[in-house]
């Protein structure tokens, strides 16, 4: 984590920034050496959260985050310097997998939950009940396409339920998006600061466990 005094959307000049700083490693910007996409889950994702730089890494991703935290001193936003005021490096094991029971966490950042396509299947939905169970559909597949880009196999059926939900104006690479803000709960681990949906390697979806709420 680092102390920079950033605003959500910096997240995506942060990514910008570390990853040409770190090009010779593909998974700090998602790209094979021939500029083509890696289509798998990022395995380092860039947040700003409270006004803090998080940068999250895991398996492969862990190269970057170390370099990150001896190196860097100054981060370069869009041709402003910004002084890195104070950082820290954690490291920890955490459970990603299905659950016995109902886990319950919130988006800290928006959910980017819809494409296109389904973004006009969602706006012909007039009631809240119809717009729920379709969200929590996609939910589902998230977590499924997360899981197969981390090579765990699903062995059941994932259940969520969105408990709360709100929709939030948002930009991706300047094009106006909508997102979603709230909570929801669902029989499987996930790792605090993890990403979920589109571009969560930008800083969307980022998702933290909370203590059981009422629906």
């Amino acid at each position: 984590m680092v102390d920079t005094n950033l605003d959500k959307s910096d997240a995506r000049k942060l990514r910008g920034y570390l990853g040409n700083l770190f090009w010779d490693n593909p998974y700090a910007h998602q790209h094979n050496s021939d500029g083509t996409f890696i289509y798998r889950y990022p395995c380092v994702q860039y947040k700003v959260i409270n006004g803090l730089c998080l940068l999250i890494g895991f398996n492969e991703g862990t190269e970057v985050i170390k370099k990150t935290f001896n190196d860097l001193k100054a981060i370069n936003l869009d041709g402003k310097w910004e002084e890195v005021l104070s950082k820290g490096l954690e490291s920890y094991t955490m459970s990603f997998s299905m659950s016995s029971e109902q886990k319950h966490y919130s988006f800290l950042t928006p959910w980017l939950a819809l494409n296109e396509r389904n973004y006009e299947q969602y706006k012909k939905f007039e009631s809240w009940k119809r717009r729920k169970e379709f969200l929590e559909k996609i939910l589902i597949g998230n977590i499924i396409s997360m899981s197969k880009g981390l090579g765990y196999t699903v062995p059941e059926p994932i259940k969520t339920n969105i408990l709360k939900i709100r929709e939030v104006q948002t930009s991706l690479k300047g094009t106006p998006m909508l997102g979603f803000l709230g909570t929801f709960s669902v029989n499987f681990e996930i790792p605090d600061y993890w990403g979920i949906g589109k571009s969560v390697s930008r800083g969307f979806g980022t998702i933290k466990r909370v203590g059981e709420l009422e629906n």
